[in-house]
């Protein structure tokens, strides 16, 4: 049977490419979105700076790791939301099937945190939970999100411009499955212009070197006020 355009050994490569311990460690590490040296990443993968060359030579050819220049320095980042999408669903699968589920994600990171560039954790989920139960959000069969009119009215009401984030080259939104609570939360362009917002008015802020999201006291009572998320 044929295999359309060699899919398989594509696929193939891309699971070899993450299936290494190292080249693991350091794609879980890019997951928070920002960009770091291969000197930092030879310290996250625990191996040598000359074989973190190798691995990142590696995931670079898969394009699963892309890298950016800055004078002298080189940092090294996912290539996309799809790559942490696919490291993510990975982490699921990890967990374990049909045994009864028990979170030991660390609990600030299972509060809130970042995935990639858009919200996740609890808050992340009871925000999905609660944009759909006020039917803002309106699902495909390919858990897709489109916004509704009122869902277009309020998050334009947080100073989200829905058209510019409409015409960015990736899925508007669609529903990321949360690896710490096994329930999706919002990705895509629509999950990062919210992650923002929060950021900007100081809902959440970023902890240093690590994807946990620290919610403020001014977060707390406006995602009660405004969503009715109690947290």
């Amino acid at each position: 049977m044929d295999v359309v355009s060699g899919a398989d050994a594509r696929v193939s490569g891309i699971a070899a490419a993450i299936g290494e311990p190292a080249r693991a460690r350091i794609l879980f590490c890019l997951m928070d979105g920002r960009a770091r040296s291969s000197t930092e990443l030879a310290a996250v993968a625990e191996v040598t700076p000359s074989t973190t060359s190798v691995h990142l030579g590696r995931l670079m050819a898969e394009r699963l790791v892309k890298v950016t220049a800055q004078g002298k320095h080189r940092y090294y980042s996912l290539h996309g939301p799809e790559v942490a999408r696919v490291l993510e669903g990975l982490s699921v699968l990890a967990g374990g099937v049909g045994t009864r589920f028990e979170p030991t994600t660390p609990r600030s990171l299972r509060a809130a945190r970042s995935c990639y560039d858009h919200m996740a954790g609890t808050l992340g989920v009871l925000l999905h939970d609660r944009f759909k139960t006020l039917r803002w959000l309106a699902a495909d069969s390919t858990e897709s999100y489109a916004l509704t009119p009122a869902g277009a009215t309020a998050f334009e009401a947080l100073g989200i411009d829905l058209d510019v984030t409409r015409i960015l080259r990736r899925r508007f939104a669609y529903a990321c499955l949360d690896w710490s609570e096994r329930r999706p939360h919002i990705g895509g362009a629509l999950g990062a212009a919210l992650l923002k917002v929060a950021l900007k008015k100081k809902w959440v802020l970023q902890e240093l070197d690590s994807r946990a999201l620290d919610i403020t006291g001014l977060g707390r009572r406006e995602l009660q006020t405004r969503f009715g998320v109690h947290i």
